[in-house]
């Protein structure tokens, strides 16, 4: 029997009455459903429920690809349950999340009751970003790293995001016929962004797609961290504005909007009065830009060798990257 919300959403907002309303998201190959709750009484007029329910072999739409597929996934929920119980309450203004009201866990079932976002005044998902939104979102990765720069992130995946290489081998494996000299290079760009000196925590998906803006464009918050961890926060700015862009606009925009982020970050360094050589870390930084732009590219090519991600400005760097490694190799 799957986790009941009913009795969690009375508990935590003391509604006296509570009806679903509508499916906000269903959860990627049939693992449950994001949902918006409407409320009578208590503190607030809505709440999402994230319910975790995981199917069966028989029942899942493609009979979990593989079982590591499955693992991951399984992980990635509990990963996300973590980092609201243990780690959102350190998320200030700056780089927002959603409020975590409860959080139920039964095997790998999940109950995450969280703040409706559009009821708190960020109703806005967009696929195209104005210059204030772009500010916005670097802002809050740069607030995001800065609070949780040298966090070991105890319960989090050691190494965030989705695509890193400890969990593709498949994908790392596909690679070998596509791109050989990629799939050389790429132990050797994994093992550089793990030995940046700076880690901190990365969301691990911060794509476009995971922002929640103000109607202005100019507050934003952050949802879905299934694979929130330890890492170089280039992770997650090289993949936002690939996010963003394609080929063109990410050769034209990227070196503006790294100028923005490593503002930001110093601001939000300062801000939170972290003791860090802010220099150091910026010039360590940029000069993994290419390298975590080239370790997604892996990762996509080898998955999916037909994404539009997949462009011209991601090759040149990938190319200069693979060129370096290699005379830099015995």
């Amino acid at each position: 029997m799957a986790l009941e919300a009913g009795q969690q959403i009375s508990a935590a907002t003391g509604a006296t009455g509570h009806r679903e309303v509508g499916v906000v998201q269903r959860l990627w190959s049939g693992y449950g459903s994001i949902l918006r709750y409407e409320l009578e009484g208590g503190d607030r007029s809505s709440v999402i429920v994230k319910q975790v329910t995981p199917p069966s072999a028989a029942q899942h739409p493609r009979g979990w690809n593989t079982d590591r597929s499955h693992q991951r996934k399984l992980r990635s929920y509990q990963v996300e349950s973590t980092f609201y119980r243990d780690f959102s309450k350190r998320c200030d203004a700056g780089c927002r999340v959603p409020e975590c009201l409860a959080l139920e866990r039964r095997g790998d079932e999940i109950l995450l009751l969280l703040e409706d976002l559009d009821a708190a005044g960020l109703p806005g998902r967009r696929t195209t970003v104005t210059a204030a939104e772009l500010r916005a979102c670097l802002g809050w990765l740069a607030r995001f790293h800065a609070t949780f720069l040298g966090d070991p992130g105890e319960g989090l995946w050691e190494c965030g995001t989705y695509w890193h290489l400890e969990t593709r081998p498949d994908e790392l494996e596909r690679l070998a016929g596509e791109d050989p000299a990629l799939w050389r290079a790429a132990g050797a760009i994994d093992a550089r962004l793990r030995a940046s000196a700076f880690q901190t925590l990365v969301h691990g998906d911060a794509k476009l797609a995971n922002f929640c803006f103000s109607p202005d464009g100019t507050a934003v918050a952050a949802v879905d961290f299934q694979y929130v961890g330890r890492g170089c926060g280039m992770k997650d700015v090289a993949y936002f504005i690939g996010s963003c862009f394609g080929e063109e606009k990410c050769e034209l925009e990227a070196p503006a909007l790294l100028d923005l982020y490593f503002a930001e970050l110093r601001l939000a360094l300062s801000e939170r009065g972290k003791d860090v050589d802010a220099e150091a870390l910026e010039a360590e930084w940029r000069a993994l830009y290419p390298l975590a732009w080239t370790d997604f590219h892996r990762f996509l090519k080898g998955w999916s060798p037909g994404h539009w991600k997949i462009h011209g400005y991601s090759e040149r760097l990938a190319r200069e990257v693979v060129s370096q490694i290699e005379a830099e190799s015995p």
